[in-house]
């Protein structure tokens, strides 16, 4: 018999219960994360765009203004959206089952009263058939308990995927929330230049997605579900693929290769019902890492470390 699962740490989150929600919980996060990019100078792989895992949800780092700065957090605890500047003013907005439209023009009034002049493009990114942000009174879900269990997922995925980060030497991306893709994700880099990536993402202009993969990388994060695979997922790629990236043989035993998306994916369900999941995810990381390194002869002996320990320094 398993044991007993703790609910509080990995909770369970079919997609089925909460897609609706989950669709209009992207857009406004892309609503927030447009602020954001609309506001912060360009950085390498589009890195200036995301957001963070936060202690009590998703935030924007401070975003640099003329004299102060900015930050927007989603507390899905008090399911709050907070807009808050260094001079100590801010604002709030309810999270509630609205339309997009209606948080979008919520935002936008917020950011006025602050004295903060911004426009955003309206189109949603990296989804089909996307509606302008003020004219969506198509998605207007907010299911409050299942924002707060997905939340719940980041904080421990990100956990893992943080101590993941620090066997690697090389260059590494932050933890982060991607909000087109609306994905936690973590990247490795090879140091090599990568052939031209062909582009062809729905909403994303090619020269974004070629900025994004102009070096080899090996990727890994957690998405929520929907698509070619329906409930919550962990995935691992490499751009480009080694040959015979698809057949490496990678832990644990449940994880496999999608054909149709090009990844390896670990189904949620499979690290929140282990005996011990941080384990568990952290084999994923790690083996679906080595099979694009050791496939792609990266050089792993400059690139790697141990995983770090705390108040213990890196021996040389």
């Amino acid at each position: 018999m398993p044991p007993p699962m703790d609910d509080d740490l990995w909770p369970a989150i079919p997609y089925a219960a909460w897609k609706d929600t989950c669709a209009t919980l992207q857009l406004w996060t892309q609503v927030v994360g447009k602020v954001r990019l609309a506001l912060t100078p360009w950085l390498n792989h589009s890195w200036h765009v995301t957001l963070r895992v936060s202690a009590r949800g998703l935030a924007t780092p401070p975003i640099a203004l003329d004299s102060r700065d900015l930050q927007i957090e989603f507390d899905f605890i008090d399911h709050v959206l907070w807009l808050r500047t260094s001079d100590g003013r801010h604002r709030q907005i309810i999270l509630r089952p609205m339309p997009v439209a209606e948080f979008y023009a919520a935002v936008m009034q917020a950011l006025a009263e602050l004295g903060i002049d911004v426009r955003i493009d309206e189109m949603p990114n990296e989804i089909a058939d996307a509606i302008p942000f003020s004219a969506d009174r198509v998605h207007a879900s907010y299911d409050a308990d299942h924002v707060n269990r997905f939340w719940r997922v980041l904080l421990r995925s990100h956990a893992v995927f943080s101590h993941f980060r620090t066997s690697f030497l090389g260059k590494a991306s932050p933890v982060h929330f991607f909000w087109g893709s609306f994905d936690l994700a973590v990247t490795r880099f090879s140091g090599r230049r990568a052939p031209p990536h062909p582009g062809g993402m729905p909403g994303l202009p090619d020269a974004v997605a070629r900025e994004a993969y102009s070096h080899e990388v090996s990727s890994a994060g957690f998405w929520p579900g929907g698509g070619p695979i329906v409930d919550a997922a962990y995935y691992s790629y490499a751009y480009p693929a080694p040959a015979g990236f698809e057949a490496a043989s990678v832990q644990p035993a449940q994880a496999y290769f999608s054909k149709e998306l090009g990844e390896f994916i670990l189904p949620y369900e499979v690290v929140r019902t282990a005996r011990d999941p941080n384990a568990v995810l952290m084999a994923f990381l790690q083996s679906t890492y080595a099979a694009a390194a050791d496939l792609g002869k990266w050089d792993r002996a400059a690139l790697e470390c141990d995983l770090g320990e705390p108040r213990r320094v890196r021996v040389l």
